[in-house]
């Protein structure tokens, strides 16, 4: 058990929130969840601003077999992130070219009564820019093809769990698409893959293992304003852990399942879309276990 405690203890220290919204073992930047109906689609060109407003709640910690550990572990985490988003006239291989800024305020407040160990924490955390997006749009499907960056803006304390940001340069690819079922585009269904790499950590010889994960999404839409649907996702930590200061079993990778419905509404004379979605994590290894709310409002500029 104390080599588990410390084991928990590390994984906390060395993952603040970061763009994110969950907590645990090393994890990404990007953290599934935040995308669901048509996440595959881009909006036409013009400029958009969409804020995130994400709830995490877990009391729940699993090692590497998916056992929960008796720590008496909760962890809540409510992350505003601000996208800023243009799409262009441009045409890149007959596709709309886009790009997108993300900055996420985070708080985290986290204990482990085991360990005596209480934290909370609010700030800036790690900007992700994405320079290269490109859309494409057709009759009975989108798609979209990017790539990005996370920059290490949050701060940073090894000895605050709570920390927003994570301490190293990250770099996102993004695959997806939606395709619709029926004429109207009535019936939808979406999936949105991404594939992070992770620089070193500036405090400690740490490079975290490259994750991939998609979001899906199967929606129906109502008198033309109303979507309603499923959504979920599946992620995987797919490399080690690498470095002189990593004291863990490299060959343990979390993993992570959810699923939940989703209702999106468009407010045309506001040119404003609504959503709201609930998600359950489950089959989750070597990370925390929860559930997570998110409310997301996209603004036509």
């Amino acid at each position: 058990m104390k080599k588990q405690l410390m084991t928990v203890l590390l994984g906390l220290i060395f993952t603040a929130m970061a763009a994110g919204w969950a907590a645990g073992g090393e994890t990404g930047h990007y953290v599934p969840g935040v995308e669901g109906i048509r996440a595959g689609t881009v909006p036409p060109p013009g400029f958009y601003y969409r804020m995130y407003n994400a709830f995490y709640n877990a009391d729940t910690m699993t090692d590497a077999d998916g056992d929960d550990l008796d720590i008496d572990f909760d962890v809540t985490v409510y992350a505003m992130v601000n996208r800023f988003i243009w799409v262009s006239d441009y045409k890149i291989l007959g596709g709309d070219y886009v790009a997108d800024v993300l900055i996420p305020l985070i708080y985290t407040d986290v204990e482990i009564g085991a360990m005596g160990l209480e934290d909370d924490k609010f700030g800036l955390g790690d900007i992700c820019i994405e320079p290269f997006v490109i859309s494409w749009h057709g009759s009975s499907y989108d798609a979209v093809l990017g790539a990005g960056f996370f920059l290490p803006s949050g701060d940073y304390d090894a000895d605050e769990p709570a920390s927003p940001g994570k301490d190293h340069w990250g770099g996102i690819f993004t695959l997806g698409g939606t395709y619709y079922f029926d004429a109207k585009k009535t019936w939808s269904a979406s999936v949105l893959s991404r594939y992070e790499i992770h620089g070193e950590k500036d405090d400690m010889d740490v490079t975290p293992g490259d994750n991939f994960l998609f979001e899906w999404g199967v929606a129906k839409t109502v008198n033309k304003i109303w979507d309603l649907g499923i959504t979920g996702y599946c992620a995987w930590q797919i490399t080690d852990d690498k470095g002189d200061d990593v004291t863990w079993d490299k060959d343990d990778h979390d993993q992570a399942f959810a699923i939940g419905p989703e209702v999106s509404v468009f407010l045309p004379s506001y040119k404003l879309f609504m959503s709201l979605r609930g998600q359950q994590e489950f089959e989750v290894r070597d990370r925390s276990e929860g559930s997570m709310v998110t409310l997301t409002l996209t603004k036509i500029w």
